[in-house]
């Protein structure tokens, strides 16, 4: 049975058409719950091409974030959002990024007694990790534990994240795992004419790669990764096709000369990319959950990736994929190495990879999401609600 309609307000620092796994999930996120009857609202800085949007948009002022080509934080809106909230209240706020703009959102909707829910999508303290200062760790993860438990619930991607920010003193946490369209992602969209492109024959190999070209995603190990299924594979023909785009595209090109880069993608052109390839490489690890390893596989790629986040939850070692323990790089490269092995390993894999990520679509997320924002509305405990609508105060 459909929820009862309720008025929902988004807010968060990034949204489609920008090209990353926060505003892929959030844009199916919020057209899932229009879909089902909703009323969503969004509130989020703006964007060079924001052309004719309707009275569901609240645009804000945008910073470059350093580093990051793209992506930008949203100004601190509280007074703005206090007026508009006043007007037009929301039943609940989801927070989808704990910046300037999500911060001055848990502060104007907890004035005004309005229900907040968080979402952790990005692993910031890791990133900050990636540094090398331990301090700003800290830092980082005490304003992330403050912010997150001041919010109704906080909803995590995986069991793993789970845990892990329950270690930290994380409360209130709760799963919404994420999907995968499949009739976007899919085999059927493999292009010959593209492969061709690229200078791949039949029979020969695309080893491929999607993502943010940043520093934390520990793009060295797929220089490493491809250059060692050459040196053990050497009568193999085989090219490394790299797509997206970030601060490390320019070392990578130099580092990796022989590459093809392709830039970011979107879309039916991304989804023809995904399914022209043949193995997935993806060595991070910092990932909230990456849904970009969904998308290869339903798009009938073979995943080399840690075991963690996304690929912990959707991959069978030896079965719909080849993983490796977190920080192993050996291990890594002899799980890629494996699906080379013989065309058996490499055509079993890519074949129940598809199968799994078939039966991960969307729907069921968006209802549980439904579900856990009503929840939050109707019924939430006495205790919860004094946790909500307290002042503000640090630790």
């Amino acid at each position: 049975m459909t929820a009862p309609s309720l008025h929902i307000t988004l807010v968060t620092e990034t949204f489609a058409p920008e090209i990353n796994g926060v505003a892929s999930t959030l844009e199916y996120l919020c057209e899932g719950l229009r879909s089902r009857g909703h009323r969503v609202d969004v509130v989020r800085p703006r964007q060079a091409q924001d052309r004719g949007l309707g009275d569901d948009v609240m645009l804000c002022r945008g910073w470059p974030i350093p580093g990051y080509p793209g992506l930008q934080w949203g100004e601190s809106s509280g007074r703005r959002l206090v007026r508009h909230w006043r007007s037009r209240r929301p039943d609940v706020v989801y927070v989808a990024t704990p910046g300037p703009l999500g911060l001055s959102a848990l502060r104007a909707a907890r004035l005004l007694g309005i229900v907040v829910v968080s979402g952790f999508h990005t692993n910031f303290q890791q990133y900050a990790a990636q540094s090398g200062l331990g301090l700003l760790t800290r830092v980082v993860t005490h304003y992330l534990r403050w912010f997150h438990n001041r919010t109704h619930m906080t909803l995590v991607p995986s069991h793993g994240q789970r845990l892990e920010l329950q270690r930290r003193g994380f409360e209130r946490l709760h799963l919404l795992a994420r999907g995968v369209d499949g009739q976007l992602f899919h085999p059927a969209r493999r292009s010959l004419t593209l492969r061709q492109s690229w200078g791949l024959a039949e029979g020969d190999l695309a080893v491929i790669h999607v993502g943010r070209l940043a520093r934390e995603k520990n793009l060295d190990l797929l220089a490493r990764t491809f250059s060692h299924l050459q040196a053990q594979y050497p009568q193999r023909v085989m090219k490394l096709i790299v797509v997206g785009d970030g601060g490390r595209r320019s070392s990578l090109q130099q580092k990796m000369p022989e590459a093809i880069f392709c830039g970011a993608l979107r879309g039916e052109v991304l989804a023809e990319h995904y399914a022209s390839g043949d193995i997935f490489v993806f060595p991070s690890l910092t990932e909230t959950f990456g849904n970009v390893v969904l998308e290869a596989q339903a798009s009938g790629l073979a995943v080399v990736a840690y075991d963690e986040a996304a690929a912990a939850q959707h991959i069978r070692h030896g079965h719909s994929g080849a993983l490796a323990m977190p920080g192993d790089e050996a291990a890594f490269l002899e799980a890629a190495g494996w699906l080379l092995e013989n065309e058996e390993n490499l055509r079993r894999v890519r074949l129940n990879a598809r199968r799994h990520a078939s039966r991960q679509g969307w729907a069921a997320i968006v209802e549980q999401f439904e579900k856990q924002l009503s929840g939050a509305c109707y019924v939430t405990s006495p205790v919860a609600l004094a946790n909500t609508a307290a002042p503000l105060r640090g630790r």
